[in-house]
């Protein structure tokens, strides 16, 4: 059985929607890192914070599902 990584790979390899999630999740990670240098954020910079959490959330999300949705496949396939 595969692990979560080499699914990771494969997927980065042959799925370009989990390559776009990644990516934007990458790019959301740096934005909240360089907002959260400020030791006090403004309320608009706090609600900038929960937005690009939330967004970063749901990508994480639906990562995870389609790793699971890979795996299941594999197991599918190989149960044939």
């Amino acid at each position: 059985m595969l692990t979560d990584e080499e699914i990771v790979e494969q997927l980065r390899a042959s799925n370009p929607e989990f390559r776009e999630l990644e990516e934007s999740h990458h790019r959301l990670d740096a934005e909240l890192q360089e907002l959260v240098k400020h030791h006090v954020l403004t309320p608009q910079e706090e609600i900038l914070k929960k937005q690009i959490q939330k967004e970063k959330l749901g990508k994480k999300d639906r990562m995870a599902d389609l790793i699971r949705q890979h795996r299941l496949d594999l197991q599918q396939s190989a149960a044939f």
